[in-house]
């Protein structure tokens, strides 16, 4: 995707297109510009290029941050209730993707958004390796009382085939059954 050879691509023998190109943890100055003009503006020309090809369905790797950040005092367990409210330009250009997707749906063009939280196991990157290091090299850790939404890779793996395998469409927030404290996740590695 970073070079526009994709724009020449033929999608036109595939049943569906995996999105998962995006911008995260730039930590760069001006980053929100480089955010929506990836996170949002390349998903949502790669998803009219899909449907264009006559693609099935198109599948974007969204982001959880789409809903409000937990914290100690107020933590977001995510429901099909919750409501996206994003508080970054992060979670802000995913969620603008998210809709311009969405409204490119028809009968023969379906969308399908997954908004995982932190994913984890070999090779993820992000914060859990952060918290993989430092489980590693301290015995120390605070006991912090709050609850976060995990998915393993693997898990979201099959939950990908399975969305593919049976067409489905709409927006999903696969995660593993069980929140967890940031604690508990430092002391089991």
């Amino acid at each position: 995707m970073r070079n526009g050879n994709w724009e020449a691509f033929d999608f036109s023998g595939y049943d569906a297109v995996f999105h998962v190109a995006g911008i995260a943890h730039a930590g760069l100055r001006n980053a929100d510009e480089l955010y929506f003009r990836v996170n949002r503006d390349l998903a949502v020309r790669t998803a009219v290029k899909s449907k264009s090809d006559g693609v099935k369905q198109f599948v974007f790797m969204s982001s959880m941050k789409v809903y409000p950040s937990p914290t100690l005092k107020n933590p977001v367990v995510i429901t099909a209730d919750t409501r996206p409210a994003p508080d970054s330009a992060y979670g802000l250009s995913k969620l603008q993707a998210e809709q311009g997707i969405l409204s490119l749906e028809e009968p023969c063009f379906q969308a399908v958004i997954l908004r995982p939280p932190m994913v984890y196991g070999p090779g993820c990157k992000g914060n859990y390796p952060k918290l993989s290091q430092y489980g590693q090299k301290f015995s120390i850790f605070p006991d912090v009382d709050n609850l976060r939404s995990m998915l393993f890779i693997d898990n979201l793996c099959e939950f990908v085939r399975l969305m593919i395998e049976n067409g489905e469409r709409g927006i999903f927030f696969p995660q593993n059954g069980e929140y967890v404290s940031t604690s508990r996740v430092v002391a089991a590695i």
